[in-house]
């Protein structure tokens, strides 16, 4: 059995399956953040991680104040496949080439412009920012096929606090453990059932099973709803699924991670390579920086606004957006 395994091992590459992690073990979590983040997102649990931050942007749209601005802006309403595709470009680029890199610079640019237009509380911004850290982590401590080392959390820590700075959020927690107290307790203040939760949650979860084929979509619907929590289906005033459909799910999630833990590690970066991706022809090199973001708005009530819009900005969708 053990050299039919040590042969197995030979074929599939398993031997080399931890040298990466080697190398992460190597480096500093607090100086070489964006390396071991990018080796742990792109290449070491790039399906995790996607899922993950899929995941994550379901759990912001349980603060009122959040789903009530994504709402009045009707872009989920009407591009929601646009503003996912958007969004894991540009987060995308930033943990790819590195938040001071030409593009990163560049990404940051667009996310900021996007921003100022609006009244966003600092609070909520910083919420954000928290489950790009903290959702990934739980998620691959239950799915991936390793859990991530402390080298590879304080990392994620220390890259998106860096990213929090360059977006002008304040108040940012010195340390890892401060920031997850930070997203527990907003959760626990914060998370409670709006109308614009419902909405936002119901775009979204059309936008995901719209990846699959028509039959399957209402079990994709029902996996889904098995992966949040139950704060995150009261928010949303979702109905629980069948008591079976989370531990079948959770248990096909475990199969798939152990499988995967035996194949041979992976060559290439998978963060700018989405199959979803349908926005942007010739992904991943068909779209500029500067393209992606939504356009400023043209019709929401000016409260939510942080100025007024000159009418000759008023792009429309397809138009370049401008730095910030």
């Amino acid at each position: 059995m053990a050299g039919l395994r040590a042969r197995l091992d030979s074929v599939l590459g398993v031997r080399d399956r931890y040298a990466r992690l080697a190398t992460i073990l190597a480096l500093d979590p607090e100086r070489d953040h964006q390396k071991i983040l990018r080796l742990s997102a792109a290449y070491e649990f790039p399906w995790d991680y996607r899922r993950a931050l899929e995941l994550a942007l379901f759990r912001t749209y349980c603060v009122p104040s959040i789903s009530a601005l994504l709402a009045a802006t009707g872009e989920f309403a009407n591009r929601a496949q646009r503003r996912y595709d958007d969004t894991a470009l540009l987060m995308g680029e930033l943990v790819e080439h590195g938040y001071d890199s030409p593009r990163g610079r560049e990404s940051l640019r667009v996310v900021n412009g996007m921003h100022r237009r609006y009244r966003i509380d600092n609070g909520d911004m910083k919420y954000v920012l928290s489950t790009f850290v903290y959702d990934p982590i739980a998620w691959i401590d239950q799915f991936g096929w390793r859990r991530l080392t402390d080298h590879e959390r304080l990392a994620a820590f220390h890259f998106y606090r860096a990213v929090g700075q360059r977006m002008g959020i304040t108040d940012l927690p010195e340390g890892y453990a401060e920031f997850a107290e930070f997203k527990r307790d907003y959760e626990h203040t914060h998370f409670r059932y709006a109308t614009t939760n419902h909405e936002i949650g119901c775009y979204t979860l059309d936008l995901v099973c719209s990846w699959y084929p028509r039959p399957v979509r209402p079990l994709v619907a029902q996996v889904v709803l098995s992966l949040l929590d139950r704060g995150m289906l009261d928010a949303f005033a979702f109905t629980a699924p069948p008591a079976w459909v989370g531990p079948a799910a959770r248990s096909a999630l475990r199969t798939r991670a152990a499988l995967v833990q035996l194949l041979p590690p992976r060559r290439t970066s998978r963060l700018l390579r989405d199959p979803r991706n349908r926005t942007y022809p010739g992904y991943p090199n068909g779209y500029r920086i500067s393209q992606l973001g939504a356009a400023p708005p043209t019709d929401i009530d000016p409260r939510w606004l942080s100025r007024p819009i000159p009418a000759q900005s008023r792009a429309t969708d397809s138009d370049v957006l401008p730095p910030g």
